[in-house]
């Protein structure tokens, strides 16, 4: 008998019972001599007979119990890791990430945990990427800074008379930079700074081939993987004088310490939207014009018509249908024509700001992608599919700037996804079935899985349940029953598959209905369990059991 040992990173093991579950089914095996498992370090040593198994049949049997899976062979010759001392030179690594958004980190990370060394190269905002520096964590600030200004001065209560709010508003914008600041210290820099294996340098990458970049037209890298991770920035339209005239951004308009005196905002999506409540509840005067119907168009009008009330009822000012076709100055004003609905034109004042929030495109077009014949859709985005791949075979992308659903919470599955499926032997999917998503007006608006017409265009029989927030215990408490919740059935299996939720603090519903759609939950199972009263989740098992029963006819104990 020959024996040999090999050492195995094993990625899926999360308690004892797992290394014991894995030791215990290849210990059975015939050849193996003997298995160490670790859940702690991810690690596995075996010994096995040369004469009845190789390393790959060993690495065949991990992956074959439950969902564990080999990440890296420490014996194979043309293993993941490559150490630092058998470089050939300082710019050749591992893996290389292209980007230093969430996407990007995630990547980094991952790539530590298995002993890769790792490239990172970063261009444009600062290491943290769109969500920590003009995201997600600056517009939330401000939106949560906002909502205290705006109940200072209403009241859902008679007897309850708000005297007013004294808004500061440099000192807002302050600290949010003072957040936006130590969190992308402490969320980023600090959470990669003690790793050995990874490189992280400013500046812009280009590739020159599939396995190497070319950094600021100077030093050339290269590695075994690349991740393209690089994000997306806001789309500007091509309009005549907008350039002249001088606009906005998010990225830009977070860091004005003065309050504008007036904002227009171009486009009424999530972003767009945001901005607008945030900004008027601050004292700025506010004015929104989208090319479509109305705002958020892609959801259903229920929930749009909502929204669309509670903005106007504070003031906010909405142009559907309006699409601006020219820019310029008068003195410091500016002027917007635009086209109406009827056809005719019109000119708008701006005597602060113009914003565009018109969506956004990815980071691609300085990064040499006509030297690797990578491919893109029709909107710039590349190409991915469920595994990160593209289609070239050592080449994958995440986050923003891929075809993928643009969030900063998809965008790290992503990361850690491509760098698994880069080095392992065993491939892992993102599904995206039950995704939860939130817009943080007021209502916020949520929603998981399908809404009833994509249900419809999918062919899937469904049934939807919509309930009122005027039957919910909770927000007649409250005095606050704007909006409502909706769930989406499939017909012949009682199955949630979607679910839309719109109403104050609405977002914190959704992740339950989420995973009651990732896991097959059955709307009778939604309407039989418990849920505490008076909170809004009460709301879930009232909508569910309206598919069956008119709730308004029920007293608060209905099951």
């Amino acid at each position: 008998m020959s024996n040999k040992t090999i050492n195995l990173n094993i990625n899926g093991m999360t308690c004892s019972g797992c290394s014991s579950h894995i030791e215990k089914d290849l210990n059975v095996k015939d050849g193996i001599v003997n298995s160490n498992v670790n859940h702690e370090t991810g690690e596995g040593k075996f010994v096995y007979d040369t004469n009845k198994l190789s390393n790959q049949d060993v690495i065949n049997a991990i992956n074959n119990v439950g969902n564990y899976s080999v990440i890296e062979d420490f014996e194979q010759e043309d293993c993941c890791v490559t150490n630092a001392k058998d470089y050939d030179g300082k710019n050749k690594f591992d893996l290389i990430v292209i980007g230093g958004g969430s996407a990007a980190f995630s990547a980094a990370i991952k790539a530590e945990s298995i002993g890769l060394t790792t490239l990172m190269v970063n261009d444009g905002l600062d290491f943290g990427g769109t969500c920590v520096n003009v995201g997600c964590v600056p517009s939330k600030n401000l939106i949560r800074a906002a909502e205290t200004a705006y109940h200072a001065t209403h009241s859902n209560f008679k007897g309850i008379k708000p005297k007013g709010v004294e808004i500061d508003f440099t000192q807002i914008i302050k600290d949010k930079k003072a957040i936006v600041a130590t969190l992308q210290q402490h969320k980023y820099m600090d959470v990669v700074s003690d790793f050995k294996n990874l490189t992280m340098l400013k500046g812009w990458a280009e590739f020159v081939d599939n396995k190497t970049i070319l950094v600021d037209g100077k030093d050339t890298y290269t590695a075994t993987n690349i991740i393209i991770a690089t994000g997306a920035t806001t789309n500007i339209p091509n309009i005549e004088g907008l350039n002249t005239v001088g606009y906005l951004t998010n990225v830009s308009l977070f860091d004005l310490e003065e309050k504008p005196k007036s904002l227009t905002i171009m486009g009424a999506g999530y972003i767009g939207l945001e901005i607008a409540m945030a900004y008027n509840r601050l004292g700025v005067k506010v004015r929104i014009i989208e090319f479509t119907d109305r705002p958020l168009r892609s959801q259903t009008n229920d929930i749009t018509d909502v929204l669309e009330a509670q903005m106007i009822s504070e003031g906010i000012e909405i142009l559907p249908n309006f699409r601006a076709i020219k820019f310029e100055k008068d003195g410091d004003n500016t002027i917007i024509h635009c086209k109406c609905p009827d056809g005719s034109t019109t000119q708008i004042i701006e005597e602060g700001h113009i914003i565009v929030a018109t969506g956004t495109k990815p980071n691609t077009s300085k990064l040499s992608l006509e030297n690797i014949d990578l491919n893109l859709t029709e909107k710039g985005h590349i190409l991915v599919n469920e595994k990160m791949e593209t289609n070239i075979s050592n080449i994958y992308a995440a986050g923003d700037v891929t075809n993928t659903p643009p969030f900063v919470y998809t965008a790290a599955k992503e990361g850690s996804t491509a760098v698994n499926n880069a080095f392992s032997l065993s491939k892992n999917s993102v599904d995206y079935t039950s995704l939860p998503w939130v817009v943080f007006t007021d209502p916020q608006i949520a929603g998981a899985g399908m809404d009833e017409v994509e249900a419809e265009k999918s062919g899937i029989p469904f049934e939807v349940s919509k309930l009122d927030l005027i039957h919910v215990p909770r927000a007649l408490a409250a005095q606050d029953t704007r909006g409502f919740i909706k769930l989406i059935r499939n017909t012949e299996t009682d199955k949630l598959i979607g679910a839309r939720v719109i109403a104050p603090e609405g977002g914190e519903l959704i992740q339950q209905l989420s995973m009651a759609i990732k896991f097959g939950i059955t709307v009778k199972d939604l309407a039989e369990s418990f849920y505490p009263y008076l909170t809004l989740g009460e709301g879930i098992k009232l909508a569910a059991i309206t598919f069956g029963k008119d709730v308004s006819k029920l007293s608060c104990c209905a099951s």
